[in-house]
């Protein structure tokens, strides 16, 4: 499966055939599914992208940009999903829903992509999960609007702290792709949907 929006597309792509350069994120997150980041050689993701060594270099510097620009676009398509779900007047609690939704609904179509995102990215070297900060700002960054917007509409607690809101939201997110993804992805992660959500929004407690 192939990432189906483009969000930042580096300069270089740009400049170059589009088809081309989804054919080979595609073939990279085979790949790199397959074998991790440090075990996908260059010519292997050109050889399954069914282009020229040569050609990849002309739409990523280095396999480590082809890992960010992965994350980049990923996170790119949930952030515009989910804004393009909430419409034009979000409400709050719509909004982190459709958020949910749009993180679910985009790694559940593509447990390879999960996967790359999921584990392999976490094992790479350390000057690339540096830079994951960086790709995960427009999504922190939506985090903080919605809960902003529900502290200023009486939705969510005035007392709330919003960064250590975010966090656990992501987190809580973050680890049902993880048990999707070791227990072989065996199930709809999008059913988790509903379950996910009253549970942020309602807790534990009786």
């Amino acid at each position: 499966m192939t990432i189906r929006k483009r969000w930042g597309m580096s300069s270089i792509a740009q400049r170059k055939d589009a088809a081309k350069y989804q054919a080979i994120l595609a073939a990279a997150i085979k790949v790199m599914a397959e074998s991790g980041y440090h075990g996908a050689q260059v010519a292997r993701i050109a050889r399954e992208a069914g282009v020229a060594d040569g050609t990849v270099y002309l739409y990523f510097k280095n396999k480590e940009d082809i890992l960010i620009s992965i994350l980049r676009e990923t996170i790119g398509q949930i952030v515009m999903l989910s804004t393009w779900l909430e419409g034009e007047h979000p409400e709050p609690l719509i909004a982190l829903k459709k958020l949910i939704e749009a993180h679910f609904t985009t790694l559940g179509s593509n447990p390879e992509l999960a996967l790359v995102l999921q584990v392999h990215i976490r094992q790479s070297d350390k000057e690339i999960r540096q830079q994951v900060t960086d790709m995960m700002r427009p999504y922190q960054m939506t985090l903080s609007r919605i809960l902003t917007l529900g502290q200023q509409t009486g939705v969510f607690l005035q007392t709330l702290d919003v960064r250590i809101a975010r966090r656990m939201i992501f987190g809580t997110i973050d680890e049902t792709v993880n048990a999707w993804i070791f227990r072989g992805a065996k199930y709809d992660l999008t059913t988790l949907i509903e379950p996910v959500y009253e549970t942020l929004m309602h807790g534990i407690g009786v």
